[in-house]
């Protein structure tokens, strides 16, 4: 039987040949291409700016500069993320303060963020674990009370909503992914939406270098700039993921519902808070209920591995990496993430998978549980 990845980019032939047309045209790296796909990215966000990226990883970093953080503040976020998360922080000279997550919807608890508030805390960093949006009003709410940025890891959520409203048309700064395991996709890559003009060409200059040119050839440099524009390449994939956004998010949904009509209720896994309204359904994360099983996780994983069956771990808190730990961050520190975040695998979950395929991994998941 085919092996089932956790989850495969559904890419058209209309797309490839688009590519192929590019790498003919011999303009390869930021051009035509890119400027497009930003043109239609902020048109599908309700007219706000943005800026392409070469990684979501580098939106969030400009997305930083741009909000002024700088050596010596702090910026709360949760551990339960990808390490990029909490890696832009560090890489900026801030401290990366963190706060436990809600134990249904696995995003950071957005009623224990005041407490760890500090003179020096500059932003908050939510991310939309799995593709379901954090509460934007009370995020919002507490942000303008306390005078602070907002930073939105919106890394997994392309195509989701918060109260019908597009995550990334409102709201300050939102940082997107379009990595290959990300709902749209251009094989690396991402977007910064702004709101803010001036910010916007801050976060032009910051993205290549630094750099001002005029009309007359001359060039001016007033702020260190990096390297994360993204090519014509990657951006043709975009353009061809964009049109078919809505079909794949509608996809993910029903794939989602599938999954919690055929899923083994008796199995002891915990399912993903149920939400078709916000969710976009980026991943479909369970966990195990290791205390019964006769194996542990790695050794689902290899189980399911025989069956045909790709499984990921997203992802292990954060806090306990060696690099957090010199910061001072301890086991026990956050125990919702710790128990999430060790007894977590990411099943299946693409726009191209049948109905079968769920019904196959919902059996196998079952049947390894049992010791089959």
């Amino acid at each position: 039987m085919e092996f089932l990845p956790f989850t495969r980019p559904s890419i058209d032939e209309e797309t490839i040949a688009g590519v192929a047309e590019v790498l003919r045209s011999g303009w390869i790296t930021s051009g035509p291409c890119a400027k497009q796909l930003e043109q239609e990215l902020s048109q599908y966000f309700g007219g706000r700016a943005v800026r392409a990226m070469s990684s979501g990883t580098g939106a969030l970093e400009i997305a930083l500069g741009v909000a002024g953080v700088q050596p010596g503040d702090e910026v709360i976020t949760t551990p339960l993320s990808w390490v990029a998360t909490a890696n832009v922080i560090l890489r900026a000279g801030a401290r990366p303060v963190f706060v436990d997550v809600d134990a249904a919807t696995r995003n950071i608890d957005l009623e224990r963020i005041e407490a760890a508030i500090t003179p020096r805390t500059r932003a908050l960093l939510p991310v939309d674990m799995a593709g379901l949006p954090v509460d934007r009003d009370r995020l919002y709410d507490i942000a303008r009370r306390r005078g602070l940025r907002v930073i939105e890891d919106a890394a997994q959520s392309m195509g989701a909503s918060w109260r019908g409203r597009r995550i990334g048309s409102f709201g300050d700064l939102v940082a997107i992914s379009f990595h290959a395991n990300k709902n749209v996709t251009t094989g690396e890559g991402g977007c910064l939406v702004l709101a803010d003009a001036a910010e916007t060409d801050l976060c032009t200059r910051l993205r290549l270098q630094g750099v001002v040119r005029s009309p007359d050839g001359g060039q001016e440099v007033e702020v260190a700039g990096g390297k994360h524009n993204l090519t014509d390449i990657a951006a043709r994939i975009g353009l061809g993921q964009l049109k078919h956004l809505e079909a794949f998010t509608t996809r993910r949904r029903m794939l989602a519902r599938r999954y919690f009509e055929r899923f083994d209720t008796d199995s002891g896994c915990v399912l993903p808070l149920e939400d078709y309204a916000n969710c976009n359904w980026h991943m479909f994360q369970v966990l195990l209920p290791l205390a019964r099983m006769r194996i542990d996780r790695g050794g689902f994983i290899q189980a399911m591995h025989r069956r045909g069956i790709g499984v990921g771990v997203h992802y292990p808190a954060m806090h306990l990496f060696g690099l957090y730990r010199k910061l001072g961050y301890n086991p026990g520190d956050f125990p919702h993430a710790e128990r999430i975040g060790s007894a977590t695998v990411t099943l299946p979950l693409f726009p191209g998978m049948a109905a079968a395929d769920i019904d196959r991994v919902c059996t196998a998941v079952a049947e390894t549980i049992q010791g089959k």
